[in-house]
């Protein structure tokens, strides 16, 4: 089968992961202007289809910082109880229904506490609406696991107390650490104390890396702190000239180190000037372990089922690139080795035999 034969439905049913998603960044619009009107915050406009609108506008400006300011409004819902638990079970059911199996939610609880709720409450809080959403999801006969990426923000202060979060709540659905923010300016190395505090305890961690800076940032990220995967990292192709893998390149693909790509997210961040252009091709037939993401489901105005689309109708992906990078992001998930070979063997294969 030619990837131009499958169909939006076809892809749809298809078991998916992903690895690299924002909380914040995958809220319902109806839901963010619900919740806004109950806090008192003001926004650009309260029609749902003209506020999804534009977010996916004000993020395609090319500008890594201006895409970053679209979350000020979704932030702005997200600091209470009643908040979290929507915004989280909610994003459960989305994921649910776009066909997604297994997926890694990410986001930094020191931006959920200007009304007063702890670091620890809203992890606790946010672990609960995840469960109730799994839980319906389940119920309705399309499960799905989610597990939390706790993030420290780069740009300030409180990265050791995220990674001390994400140690604390390693057994009650915190799968792993991240580091956000803009990356000009701040490299990775500047948080490696909380880097070596979770390699000593044993919590596995990705950074964000070569989006918006190059070479020095994936580097930093994989061989100076220890990441075992890394966020986007598009930038890496700057150490592959005609085929040819420098030593960056060549290390992070030997040794498997995932690169969690976001095709739509890259191009409204100048990253990349097409999906057919977009450097998750290229380093798919090069042999690295690609994995598929949407990063902001609002933001982007996408979804899992359209960023296969876009791959298959637009840079001429098949079913069998779509399988690879699933069982990929499985492969690369912060699960323990049986659970990640039953979810490939019981769940994503079969799923991809039934659907084609």
């Amino acid at each position: 089968m030619t990837a131009p034969r499958i169909d939006t439905e076809t892809l749809r049913r298809l078991p998916k992961a992903v690895l690299h998603d924002h909380l914040d960044g995958g809220l319902r619009p109806a839901t963010v202007i619900e919740l806004a009107a109950a806090v008192g915050h003001t926004l650009p406009t309260t029609d749902p289809d003209e506020l999804a609108a534009w977010y996916v506008e004000a993020a395609g400006s090319g500008d890594l910082v201006r895409y970053i300011g679209t979350f000020d409004h979704t932030l702005a819902v997200m600091q209470t109880r009643e908040g979290l638990l929507r915004v989280a079970e909610e994003y459960v059911l989305d994921l649910a229904a776009d066909g997604v199996v297994y997926a890694e939610v990410r986001y930094a609880p020191e931006l959920n506490t200007r009304a007063g709720l702890t670091l620890a409450e809203v992890v606790e809080t946010v672990q609960e609406g995840l469960a109730a959403g799994m839980a319906k999801a389940a119920a309705a006969g399309t499960p799905v696991r989610v597990g939390t990426l706790l993030c420290g923000m780069r740009m300030f202060d409180r990265v050791g107390e995220a990674a001390e979060l994400a140690v604390a709540y390693r057994d009650a659905g915190v799968v792993g650490f991240d580091i956000a923010g803009a990356e000009d300016g701040f490299p990775p190395a500047d948080h490696l104390a909380a880097f070596e505090h979770l390699r000593a305890e044993s919590v596995p961690f990705t950074i964000h890396a070569g989006e918006a800076y190059g070479l020095p940032s994936i580097h930093q990220a994989v061989q100076v702190c220890g990441a075992q995967r890394l966020g986007h990292g598009v930038r890496i192709t700057e150490d592959i000239v005609d085929g040819k893998l420098g030593r960056l390149a060549g290390w992070v693909r030997d040794r498997r180190i995932a690169l969690e790509m976001c095709p739509t997210s890259n191009l409204q961040t100048g990253c990349a000037a097409s999906i057919a252009e977009h450097p998750i091709t290229a380093l798919k037939d090069l042999g690295f372990r690609v994995t598929l993401n949407t990063d902001n489901r609002l933001v982007s105005g996408t979804t899992m089922t359209r960023e296969m689309a876009l791959l298959v109708e637009e840079a001429g992906w098949t079913a069998k690139d779509l399988r690879t990078v699933t069982v990929n992001a499985v492969k690369s998930a912060f699960l323990p080795f049986d659970e990640r070979k039953a979810l490939i063997e019981d769940v994503i294969l079969p799923g991809y035999a039934e659907a084609l």
